[in-house]
């Protein structure tokens, strides 16, 4: 069977995306094109963002591949799945555009949080709850029923997967990236100074923590490495392609029993690194061990400056705020791009906040504004404000984060009702 994958020229107008606009490596297409070809199937990787491609011109190549099967994400790279995503309109625009007769199928953070919503707004036959490396190859050959994750519409109606396909992060072997235009992509991510050519890769996925904000209990959840062997050759297969920056986007990168022989092995290749993580997972050796491995960018999600504001968030912090200040001085000390991201609490008063920020700053810390949280639908904070997931669940959370904080960016919760969800101009 012939499979497309299909990353769009994504648009960000009139959006509330607030992440990286850049291209990023589609690494959800990469794992499944490899996965795709192993199982006998003919699989086609289309990144329209990357190249700048037209819908039209798009369609003309898969007109000339003639698809069975076409798979388009609903968010930028698995990076961006577990941020505030992009309206649906430009999945549906390209699904509607591309006119394949083709099976199409929907993956990404709006198929595993509302996967009924999902396919009748795009249009889909078939919608992948969940991580979708392993379970596409899985569609020609087997029951739909008998597939994790796969949820599909016909004449009978919608059939919903109660579960989530999750991939065995050890099965992932190696990309080759001999199906991607590494040479093409030269944005660094989270590097705001020189030039070169970034990639980013995955080392670890999920994570042991829930905090109350975070989505990803729909998926990329339990926390699992890949093999450091395998890693280590693509890193080797990029540097041989010119690449000199890796960003990591594991969820949480510095927890599990390897990362540490990554780093080592890290220490003595001519790379630099970037990477999402929190500070309490360090201490003052593991991030000299971090500076030896050419770390130039290290985001961490510090949320809240009190004790109190990161219990209500569910952090599981174990460390006070004087002792985050001083590790993230630290490790400032060793990596040029060391930044603190904060989230609007009720427990932190702004002056105290103004005077932490200076603290931090003073010492070279990039720290960020507080920001509204994004109730995404299936987080404990969405399932507190508002219950169960419905089939309106992404215009309330839109709702939500567009209306109801007051100019001194504190809430007012309250829940609006369904006419005011459905007259949202947003389509998501």
């Amino acid at each position: 069977m012939r499979f497309a994958l299909v990353n769009p020229a994504w648009d960000f107008a009139r959006s509330i995306y607030f992440g990286c606009r850049e291209p990023h490596y589609p690494l959800e297409l990469l794992f499944a094109f490899d996965q795709l070809q192993e199982a006998g199937h003919e699989p086609l990787l289309i990144d329209s963002q990357l190249h700048k491609l037209s819908m039209a011109e798009t369609k003309r190549r898969l007109d000339r591949f003639k698809p069975d099967f076409l798979v388009m994400p609903t968010a930028p790279s698995y990076l961006f799945w577990r941020c505030p995503p992009p309206e649906l309109r430009v999945p549906l625009n390209w699904f509607a555009e591309l006119d394949q007769m083709a099976i199409k199928i929907a993956i990404g953070p709006h198929a595993s949080a509302t996967p009924g919503p999902t396919l009748r707004k795009l249009g889909c036959h078939v919608a992948i709850r969940g991580e979708p490396e392993e379970v596409l190859a899985q569609l020609p050959s087997r029951a739909w029923s008998d597939i994790e994750g796969c949820c599909w519409m016909d004449r009978d109606g919608e059939h919903i997967s109660a579960s989530l396909a999750v991939a065995d992060m050890r099965r992932l072997g190696a990309l080759g990236f001999e199906n991607y235009d590494v040479e093409a992509h030269t944005h660094r991510h989270h590097v705001f100074s020189g030039n070169g050519r970034g990639a980013e890769l995955e080392f670890a996925r999920g994570c042991p923590w829930s905090c109350s904000f975070c989505n990803k209990t729909l998926f990329r959840n339990k926390f699992r490495e890949r093999n450091v062997d395998e890693v280590l050759k693509e890193i080797d297969t990029l540097l041989s392609r010119g690449v000199d920056y890796i960003y990591w986007i594991d969820e949480i990168f510095g927890v599990g029993k390897d990362v540490r022989r990554l780093l080592e092995e890290i220490a003595k290749i001519p790379i630099n690194i970037g990477l999402q993580t929190r500070i309490d997972l360090w201490n003052e050796e593991t991030l000299d061990l971090l500076g030896r491995a050419h770390c130039i960018s290290m985001e961490c999600g510090v949320e809240s400056i009190t004790e109190a504001g990161r219990e209500d968030l569910n952090k599981g912090c174990r460390l006070t705020t004087d002792r985050l200040s001083d590790l993230l001085i630290y490790a400032r000390r060793r990596i040029p791009w060391v930044q603190a991201n904060l989230i609007l609490t009720e427990h932190d008063d702004r002056r105290q906040i103004r005077a932490w920020q200076s603290r931090l700053k003073a010492a070279g810390v990039w720290v960020s504004e507080p920001v509204p949280m994004f109730p995404y639908p299936g987080t404990p904070l969405y399932n507190q404000l508002f219950g169960p997931i419905d089939d309106y669940a992404w215009e309330r959370a839109h709702h939500y984060y567009t209306t109801t904080f007051d100019d001194k960016g504190y809430s007012d919760i309250q829940a609006p009702t369904p006419a005011s969800i459905e007259d949202l101009e947003c389509t998501f």
